[in-house]
């Protein structure tokens, strides 16, 4: 079994756990608009991941196994029974995965802005962008993921956001950020999301060219109790560019499932 860190983490507002998974190179604050949105009906835990924010830097590469074993171990430090759990981007692969292991410790999932059902060419554009990070470094690769990440509307209206956003990558340790980008690119969740049973919103932006709506349609289809939402005009850093457009969905879907 993997050696589990004991992450740095933060809870706000009162009612149900909802337990928050962010993504590459992001940290528990990639949830603070969403967290304003919710805290009023739910307790809301984000946390950071290894190697990322405050939390301890184990020695990558790491596993989709050591990340699941890290949240176990919050979910226990924290004496939550059972929760709700939601991730964006790899936070989207992290639950799911952790929600195969552990079935009865989750009350529902979200899975925002992620993956699975890549075809060959899908798969080999993400190992792309890593082989590009690691022979180029991770800063000249950035302007690329930028464009993918917000709109241009975005870009224009809150440079600000994005210029943070870009300089927490580059401040994230080299072998982290690609340790966890090699997992995000290798996971492929096809051969086993079918049998993760729990209620799942999974919800995507209409222009995410990596976490498509095309690959988002096939999980909600393929997972047992799932529905989908399509946030219109959005790419893929919805969290930072949209918190008040995700919130609704994500609310609604969270208020029709059980509270413990």
């Amino acid at each position: 079994m993997p050696t589990p860190v004991q992450s740095a983490y933060s809870v706000e507002g009162s009612g149900p756990p909802l337990i928050l998974i962010h993504g590459i190179g992001a940290s528990r604050h990639s949830w603070d608009g969403l967290i304003r949105e919710l805290r009023a009906d739910f307790r809301c835990i984000s946390y950071d991941l290894r190697g990322h924010g405050l939390s301890p830097r184990p020695e990558p590469p790491y596993t989709l196994d050591d990340l699941v074993a890290d949240l176990e171990a919050l979910r226990r430090e924290l004496h939550v029974e059972r929760a709700h759990f939601a991730g964006h981007s790899l936070g989207g692969m992290i639950g799911p995965a952790y929600a195969h292991r552990y079935p009865d410790r989750v009350l529902s999932l979200g899975l925002y802005s992620t993956a699975a059902f890549r075809t060959d060419e899908d798969a080999a554009k993400v190992r792309g962008v890593v082989a590009a990070m690691r022979a180029q470094g991770v800063a000249p690769v950035l302007e690329t993921l930028k464009d993918r990440w917000f709109t241009p509307e975005f870009a224009l209206r809150s440079p600000e956001v994005i210029r943070r956003r870009m300089q927490q990558v580059i401040d994230t340790d080299r072998d982290v950020f690609l340790s966890v980008f090699d997992i995000y690119a290798e996971t492929e969740m096809a051969p086993w999301i079918a049998t993760v049973r729990q209620p799942s919103l999974v919800l995507t932006g209409e222009n995410d060219a990596g976490c498509s709506p095309r690959l988002n349609r096939q999980i909600a289809a393929t997972m047992p109790n799932a529905e989908l939402v399509v946030l219109p005009a959005l790419r893929h850093a919805i969290l930072l560019e949209a918190p008040q457009a995700v919130a609704p969905p994500v609310r609604e879907f969270l208020r029709r499932q059980p509270r413990g």
